[in-house]
């Protein structure tokens, strides 16, 4: 690809209370070899030292706030507003792109796509590989992603996600733990050219929800995807979802 045609790709991270974890977040951004990258922090009023290691690399950072949000996806929101790229992608504080040349490898898969997808690595605290996610959870990744990939939950993580900046809508912020999924569907509905990179796109790093969140989160997403796929399919959904679940033994 010349490098008139590179697309610019607007990274955004939020974080809060993140000073032991995103500084590896940070470098595996400005490391990168692709030269058009758009990377923005919003952070949500840390009081940690989260500041003062987001200080120490601003020079190398396209926009950076701190102020209090009411919430992720307000802040995500946020980063949203501040994006001018032609793409735009969300990387956790607690994640990180996986190679030096990941940004690279995904627009070098497909010209000119709507969306772009790939694999996540599971990694520990410490950083060490638990394996892909698509081979330690019951979400296999699609060869060909659509909206209705989505029906049976995540089947891709929003860390290894990029779509076009026209096409990205507002998080819906009535929802608290589950805004992901209905934003992914809402872009995927909008989008024509969808890329399978057929790569490693970041790696994430693993924490469980509590069980009080959990039993929130499946309320919410059963409330989300009966929106876009309807009751009765929903319903039967979910009941293979449940029995994906209890048989499986994951817990991811």
């Amino acid at each position: 690809m010349e490098q008139t045609q590179w697309p610019t790709l607007s990274i955004i991270t939020v974080c809060y209370q993140a000073g032991k974890s995103i500084e590896r977040t940070i470098q595996s951004v400005i490391r990168q070899s692709y030269p058009q990258i758009e990377y923005i922090i919003v952070d949500g009023g840390s009081t940690d030292e989260t500041l003062t290691v987001i200080q120490q690399y601003a020079a190398k950072l396209s926009k950076w706030i701190s102020e209090k949000d009411e919430g992720l996806y307000d802040a995500m929101n946020k980063g949203l507003q501040l994006a001018t790229g032609d793409y735009v992608m969300f990387l956790n504080a607690d994640d990180y792109l996986y190679a030096h040349n990941t940004v690279e490898q995904i627009f070098a898969s497909c010209q000119q796509a709507d969306a772009y997808y790939g694999e996540t690595m599971f990694v520990d605290a410490a950083g060490h590989p638990i394996g892909l996610r698509s081979a330690i959870t019951p979400h296999r990744l699609p060869e060909q992603l659509n909206w209705k990939s989505l029906k049976y939950g995540m089947a891709v993580s929003h860390q290894g996600f990029v779509v076009r900046r026209q096409l990205a809508p507002p998080f819906d912020v009535q929802y608290h733990i589950c805004a992901d999924i209905d934003w992914m569907i809402r872009c995927l509905k909008q989008c024509t050219t969808i890329c399978h990179t057929q790569t490693i796109i970041s790696c994430f790093a693993v924490g469980g929800l509590s069980k009080q969140r959990q039993r929130r989160a499946w309320k919410e997403r059963y409330l989300i995807l009966q929106k876009h796929y309807g009751i009765l399919p929903n319903f039967f959904h979910h009941l293979w979802i449940a029995l994906r679940y209890l048989f499986s033994g994951r817990r991811y």
